[in-house]
């Protein structure tokens, strides 16, 4: 198996080639077409590690948490937790996927059941998952909360009867009921007010020292990214377009996408502060995207070969894996 780790480790968990196609039809005559969602990723993901992975809207990030827990399944590609291949069908790599692999979604409120207590949905997944008795479930349910810091008398309230950062707590310890190794946040933060994403961000990364959690961290917003991440993968149109360690893609990105991204991210010190790039036009449709490379039409050094040829991530002098030819002539300049 290809190991794309940045660091020489053995990873915990290996994506390759991963893909998502969904059909449509514009028409009831119509031929059927394939809206390529994702379309090729590949990283590793080491353990107590956080993978970030960025990108604008319709990129492809959601769809790649789903697929990561099995939401949803891919089309094509390879996923291994510890070398053990996790797309199988049998109930027991089902079951080991299920313990191993959590997600918490962008909306707590959305992802729990207004209609039952938050006791009632921590136990869910130990009652479905364990053998554990009623009062070894509850004793462990209180244990997660504190954990979360949540107290026990909220046991026995309905979801909405907290904030918002205290429903994102009870999420985060509901991914926590089965001792899971991976979660994947799919943009945790980005619906509770700023006083509280600080809270929770802290949270999740005490978590990460404690249960040597390891994230993959889901955000638009690139300061989060930079606090929280050891490794950052841009994503374009269903594909990486640059990959690296966060000092490497936040002082010293290649691709232009990958540039325009931290141009536009606020800086209180004039000193790290970045020269806006502007970016010209919408992202592409999945549906029928250009030929070539899928960001020339926005790009301000785009090629005619750019127009004509699509560009492969290759590894530069540095380790990091860049998807662009106007990248790798700077390179070979050096």
């Amino acid at each position: 198996m290809l190991n794309q780790n940045l660091e020489q480790t053995e990873p915990l968990l290996e994506v390759i080639d991963l893909k998502k196609y969904y059909p449509v039809k514009k028409g009831l005559f119509s031929s059927q077409r394939l809206v390529k969602a994702l379309d090729g990723v590949s990283f590793c993901l080491s353990k107590g590690k956080t993978l970030a992975v960025v990108g604008e809207s319709g990129c492809g990030k959601s769809t790649l948490a789903r697929l990561l827990t099995m939401i949803e399944h891919p089309t094509n590609g390879e996923l291994y937790f510890n070398g053990q291949n996790f797309l199988e069908n049998d109930k027991e790599t089902q079951n080991l996927r299920r313990q191993k692999i959590q997600i918490v979604f962008q909306n707590p409120y959305a992802s729990l059941n207004p209609r039952k207590k938050i006791g009632m949905i921590l136990d869910e997944p130990l009652l479905i998952n364990t053998a554990l008795s009623k009062t070894e479930r509850k004793a462990k349910v209180l244990e997660i909360m504190e954990k979360v810091g949540l107290r026990a008398e909220f046991y026995d309230r309905y979801p909405h009867m907290f904030s918002g950062g205290q429903r994102q707590r009870i999420a985060i310890a509901r991914g926590l009921m089965l001792n899971p190794d991976i979660m994947v946040a799919d943009e945790p933060v980005s619906a509770l007010d700023v006083s509280v994403r600080a809270q929770v961000l802290n949270l999740m990364m005490d978590l990460q020292k404690e249960l040597g959690l390891s994230y993959v961290f889901i955000s638009h917003d690139l300061s989060v990214v930079e606090h929280i991440s050891d490794e950052v993968m841009v994503m374009y149109l269903g594909r990486c377009v640059e990959y690296g360690t966060v000092e490497q893609i936040f002082k010293y990105p290649k691709h232009p996408y990958t540039q325009a991204l931290l141009s536009a991210t606020p800086r209180l010190s004039l000193n790290t502060r970045r020269e806006r790039i502007k970016l010209e036009g919408e992202l592409p449709s999945p549906l029928n995207p250009p030929l070539g490379c899928a960001f020339h039409a926005r790009c301000r050094f785009a090629q005619e070969y750019c127009r004509k040829v699509q560009p492969q991530l290759q590894i530069h002098k540095d380790g990091t894996k860049v998807a662009c030819f106007v990248a790798e002539l700077n390179e070979q300049s050096k």
